[in-house]
């Protein structure tokens, strides 16, 4: 692989560190089950949700958000959430399809905006911080500015506090903050719940006795700008939603004038024609599966069966893969890879991770359509007396590797999760296969390839940031096409 893409490679897998380590909050995120995967009635109504324009997919989960029944990212993307939020406004009203005919659509936009009007929530351009927001102003009919030269908007009892901010280029760097505002001293009793790390931005959660947080800060090329809102815990049932209707609105870096209140409720006379209930042929779905793997040396890499099974042709990061050797009892496969790499590998912990311990996974996800790294957390388990990893994960990303606090390599993930879901726009915590260090020691030696095991160092715990540098060069996209 040339060194450039190699070097890029890594670059944007430092940048997207992501640590996902607890939902927003119970009552956000609700009961949601897994699912067990897509069924044809949730297929369907994707294909028609996906034909929609960009601006009527967003309307229709903005107007969920405000009827009380989604709290995932208003994405335009259909979904578990998606389906089950549309079936919950149905109700009784017609079949559990996730299908919107035009006058339920109607409906949806009625209800949503009745919510609206009840807080009265308008769109704002930020004056002090040219941020665009969404402000429920008769919750928050008090304004004035921070003293750090942002807007304040509060409750007349001050119970609910919205702030905004801005920092010029040249600045305090996005990861810096963000460590700061996660790092909690032990006998605090304020709590993080959510904690997410992207290279343009970031959002952090949490919660104290009497109360809840929210923050979010963006980076762009006019610095950082953000807001935080805080509230009282008794306010909780009201407030959660707002914020999420506040988090969807808010634009850091805007262009153009701010839209017409609210932000595109189309659908609300759209012709039958136009609408969720159109027969529709199902949209093109891509060919290719995805997966993780770690390259041990130049010319091979360890990953999982479920992330290579009935793959016609395998990639590895940019170079062509084959399979050399398949191991049923742990679900591990090496691959031989053509050309030349280079990678460092990573040693081996012969220990197995504690009950309690925090690891390190890295994989790929979709980002914007491209496969981006991301570093997730997990927690090592037992279920059915067998290794099993908690972490959340995503459809693929089996053959993550996880790595200790000192970058050592505890095991590969074995499962492949066959559905997504989000719940408040997180992937939830969930347990799944895991292949630890006997077993990879047992498929290496079958191939006869080496990999040398690490003894615990001497010193503090590495952070995620730097168990990423640590092991980028061998952690890998697999491409499968079907």
């Amino acid at each position: 692989m040339p060194r450039a893409i190699l070097r890029s490679q890594r670059i944007t897998l430092l940048r997207s560190v992501v640590l996902v380590l607890a939902l927003l909050s119970a009552p956000l995120a609700g009961a949601q089950a897994p699912a067990a995967g897509p069924s044809p009635q949730m297929a369907a109504a994707q294909a028609g949700f996906e034909a929609l324009p960009e601006a009527e997919r967003k309307a229709i989960q903005n107007d969920l958000i405000w009827a009380g029944q989604f709290n995932g990212a208003v994405s335009g993307s259909y979904g578990p959430l998606t389906f089950r939020a549309i079936n919950a406004f149905k109700g009784a009203r017609g079949p559990a399809d996730g299908l919107l005919p035009a006058a339920e659509r109607a409906a949806l936009a009625k209800a949503a905006q009745a919510a609206r009007d009840a807080a009265g929530f308008k769109l704002l351009a930020d004056d002090k911080t040219g941020v665009q927001i969404g402000i429920p102003q008769k919750l928050l009919p008090k304004r004035d500015v921070t003293p750090s030269g942002g807007s304040r908007w509060q409750s007349a009892d001050q119970k609910v506090t919205l702030d905004t901010s801005t920092t010029p280029p040249g600045g305090e760097d996005l990861a810096a903050i963000f460590e700061k505002a996660i790092t909690v001293s032990p006998n605090s009793p304020r709590k993080i719940t959510y904690k997410l790390l992207r290279p343009d931005f970031f959002v952090v959660t949490g919660e104290t006795p009497t109360g809840r947080f929210y923050r979010r800060l963006s980076a762009g090329p006019q610095g950082l700008r953000g807001f935080s809102i805080g509230y009282d815990k008794a306010l909780a049932p009201s407030v959660d939603k707002l914020v999420i209707a506040i988090a969807a609105s808010f634009e850091p870096f805007p262009t153009g004038a701010v839209p017409a209140q609210p932000a595109a409720v189309a659908g609300a006379t759209a012709s039958p024609s136009s609408g969720l209930s159109s027969l529709l042929a199902p949209a093109a779905r891509t060919n290719e599966r995805y997966g993780v793997a770690l390259a041990l040396n130049e010319r091979v890499a360890l990953s999982a069966s479920s992330a290579v099974d009935n793959c016609r042709t395998l990639r590895v990061g940019s170079r062509n893969a084959k399979l050399r050797l398949k191991d049923d009892a742990s679900g591990l496969v090496l691959l031989d890879l053509e050309g030349t790499g280079a990678a460092k590998p990573p040693g081996l912990r012969s220990e197995a991770a504690g009950a309690s311990e925090a690891l390190v996974l890295v994989a790929y996800g979709n980002d914007a359509g491209k496969r981006a790294a991301v570093a997730l957390p997990g927690q090592g388990v037992q279920a059915a007396s067998k290794p099993a990893l908690k972490a959340p994960l995503q459809p693929g990303q089996a053959g993550a590797p996880a790595f200790d606090r000192q970058g050592r390599l505890v095991g590969i993930v074995t499962d492949n999760p066959s559905d997504k879901i989000l719940i408040a726009g997180v992937a939830p915590q969930r347990s799944y296969g895991f292949a630890d260090a006997t077993a990879i020691q047992a498929m290496l030696g079958k191939a006869g390839v080496a990999l040398p095991t690490a003894a615990a160092a001497a010193g503090a715990e590495l952070s995620t940031g730097a168990v990423v540098e640590r092991v980028s060069s061998a952690v890998q996209p697999i491409i499968c096409g079907l």
